[in-house]
Order: C-alpha cells, then structure tokens, then sequence
C-alpha cells in the first residue's frame, strides 16, 4: 500500500491512498462469499452458486460495493497510521479506481486535530489566595448545621418574618387571566429562601395567620416558561400557617447529637480539619484551571467545528448521566426548564471550546516538554483503580486494551503530569 498526504488548507488535507491488486481481489473473494449466501440461482442451492456462473449472470461489479466496504476501512486505518495524522471527524471518501485485476485508487478529504502554537506556559504568576480557614468559616458551618437541626416551632400570634416556614394558598393572574400552574393549596415556602419568583416572598413578611394579600410580580425574562417571560402578574394569597425555626444551642449537646464527640471544642477542632481539607482540595483545583487557562489564552491554535461540537455532545452526554443519577433524564429537564436540545448544546458550547483549546495546548506542551506515562505510573493508576472497583489491577488492564481505553488511559494521566508540570513551573 502507498500512502501521501497533502494539507490543502488549515485543518484540513487530503489523504491519497492506493492499494495493491492482491488486496482488492481479497476484498472481492470477501464479498462474493458474503453475497452468494443471499442470491437465488435456478439449479443451485442457496450459497453454492459457483463463483464464474455468478459473475457471469449478476456481473463483478455486482460485488464492488461490498468489497469497497472491506477494503476501504482497513485502507485508511493503514494509511492514517503511516502518515500520522490524527483525524478528528469521518473522512470524505473519493473513490478514483476500482475494478478487478487493478489496484484501488482513493482520496480522503480528511479534518485533522489543529496545531498550536505555544506561547508563554512557564513562569506563569498564580493569583495567590489565603487557604487558612477563618474563625468566621467555621462559625457559618455551625450555623448552616443549627438551621438543618432546627426545630419548626408554630407561631400563633405575631407576624411572618424572614426565615420562617409559611403555608399558602396562591392562585396567579396575567392580565386577569388565571394560567395554568399558578395555583397551589397549603403550599410550604421559606420567607428569604429566594425558590419562588423574585419580589413573592418578601411581600409575604408582616402577614399575619389568616391575611389575605395581593402580590405583585414580574416574572424574569430567563423563566422556563415561554408564555410567562417577562409578564406581570398578581397572585391572591392567602396566608394559613407560620412556624418559626428554634435552633438548637451551641453547646456539648448538641456537639453529641450531629457527630462522634463529646464537646463542642472537640466538634470545631475536627470540622476546622475537614474544612482546611476542603478549601486547600478547592484551593488546588482553582490554581490547576488558572494555570491551564493562562498557557490556552498565550496559545495560538484555530479549532475545527467539528472538534467544539463532538465535546458539546459529550459534556450534554455528561450532563444526562448526571441528572440520571438524581432520577431525571433529558426529556423530563426540557420539560421543566422549557430548554430545547439546542438550546442545551447552545448553553454548553462555550465550555465545550474551552476544553477542547485546553486539552490541546496541555498535548502541546506535554509534546513540548517530553513528558509521558512511565510503565510505573500506568501500573499505580491501575491499583488505584483496583481498590475502587474491587477487581484485580490485571483483570482492569485486559478490559482497558481489549475495549481500546488503555490509551486513553495513559492520556489523561500525561495530561495530569503536564498540569502538575505548569504548576511546579508557575510563580
């Protein structure tokens, strides 16, 4: 086989590819055999239909489409790895010669990843932050585990306030005209919760058990629903019922009654811990993206469509398993938020670039700098992998090179050294 390319304009070349008469007849005695199982000839059983009376009555070229089909494929496998281009999206297959006795002739127009021209990756300044954990930190910590452990106390006498729970009943008007979800019976709402249409909520402090109030609101031009964007409406409310929140005391208590310890100082010393191993994981990731997004923006590289779109359809892939996770799917979130799929890819698009231009230039610099997954590395990620799954490191390995993952294996953790290379490097 011979093999050339040609780039004919940025991301794009043209892969010019022949392949020897011996192979093209493989490919034709491949087809045959495939479709002689499927032809009815008078005198002849289903499949043993001679090869010359075949030829003779259907003609070889009956044959050429499914000997494309095999020869093709593996063709340009071949011919990609000789010439080393890295294809980002389906070829587009022009097909120059091709019959019995001669050899095949193709071209591919092929999109191949871009290049990219690094800029300035070492010595980048970090904006430096404070990872200590402050006194203030760990008291709003306390309080946001007072107000889980609070006890909803009825307020018989006296008006609501911020931070109470109340219960309503609410009917929505636009333009006089009542729509649909916009009514609700003993429906429970925390005043200053921010989870119901700004301004509702606040209008309700001061009302006391029984009040009736019109509410005025407008509905924000980003609301889910297409028929409410953007209107005013009035809800008649009527108030039922007001229960206040009575938080527990800071004290040894209430130290036994949410954790493993005894007193209150024994509680603060252990969740100082947990939240210094918070902040300094947080801290970690926030330095990774700023270093990785500072070498993207010093590089020059022009991404292909084809590239933003493929990561626009994973991360929404992403974005499904998720909501899976938390019993929803895709239809059911269009459905409540009024988002299309569109849309959705529309939303994503930007972060999709983003990654992409970061997962290229950290290539880049990886090519740049050398660096690769030692034999070593790949068997402790495989340990790794072990204990989280429960299944041996070699079983692991074998499904990985069996299903084609082992690589990408190796890429992410190359990709892992090159940012903790840019970090070591940065200022």
């Amino acid at each position: 086989m011979k093999a050339s390319w040609e780039k004919i304009e940025k991301n794009v070349g043209v892969l010019e590819v022949e392949v020897e008469a011996e192979k093209v007849a493989e490919a034709l005695d491949k087809a045959f055999k495939k479709v002689v199982q499927k032809v009815n000839v008078p005198g002849f059983r289903k499949g043993k239909v001679p090869r010359s009376i075949f030829e003779s009555k259907f003609g070889v070229e009956s044959l050429y489409q499914d000997a494309l089909d095999i020869v093709v494929p593996e063709a340009y496998g071949d011919a990609v790895q000789e010439t080393g281009i890295f294809p980002v999206d389906r070829p587009e297959v022009d097909v120059e010669q091709f019959a019995k006795g001669e050899a095949l002739k193709f071209k591919a127009k092929v999109v191949v990843k871009p290049e990219v021209e690094l800029g300035k990756y070492k010595g980048l300044k970090l904006e430096a932050k404070d990872a200590a954990v402050t006194e203030e930190e760990i008291n709003a910590e306390l309080e946001r585990l007072q107000q889980r452990h609070a006890e909803l106390v009825p307020v018989e006498e006296g008006a609501a306030e911020k931070g109470d729970v109340v219960s309503i009943d609410f009917e929505g008007f636009v333009n006089g005209e009542a729509f649909e979800g916009g009514k609700a019976e003993k429906y429970s709402i925390e005043l200053g919760s921010g989870s119901f249409i700004p301004g509702f909520e606040e209008q309700l402090v001061g009302l006391n058990k029984g009040e009736e109030k019109d509410v005025n609101v407008t509905f924000p031009e980003d609301y889910h629903s297409e028929e409410l964007k953007g209107k005013e409406a009035l809800f008649k409310v009527k108030l039922h019922e007001i229960k206040r929140k009575n938080l527990p005391a800071l004290d040894d208590e209430f130290a036994k009654d949410v954790s493993e310890f005894d007193t209150l100082e024994e509680f603060k010393s252990d969740l100082q811990k947990n939240l210094q191993q918070r902040k300094d994981a947080e801290l970690q990731r926030n330095r990774e993206t700023e270093v990785v997004e500072k070498a993207a923006a010093a590089a020059t590289v022009e991404i292909p469509d084809v590239m933003i779109n493929n990561e626009t359809t994973q991360m929404v892939s992403e974005f499904e398993n998720r909501l899976r996770a938390q019993g929803m799917n895709l239809e059911m979130y269009y459905q409540f938020t009024g988002q299309s799929d569109d849309a959705l890819k529309e939303q994503m698009r930007g972060d999709a670039e983003k990654r992409v231009r970061n997962n290229l230039v950290l290539e880049a610099i990886a090519k740049a700098e050398e660096i690769e997954a030692s034999e070593e590395e790949v068997a402790a990620e495989l340990e790794n992998m072990s204990k989280q799954f429960q299944r041996p490191a070699e079983e692991l390995r074998a499904i990985l090179s069996a299903n084609g993952n082992l690589e990408d294996l190796k890429h992410d953790l190359v990709i892992k050294k090159t940012v903790d290379f840019l970090l070591e490097k940065s200022k």
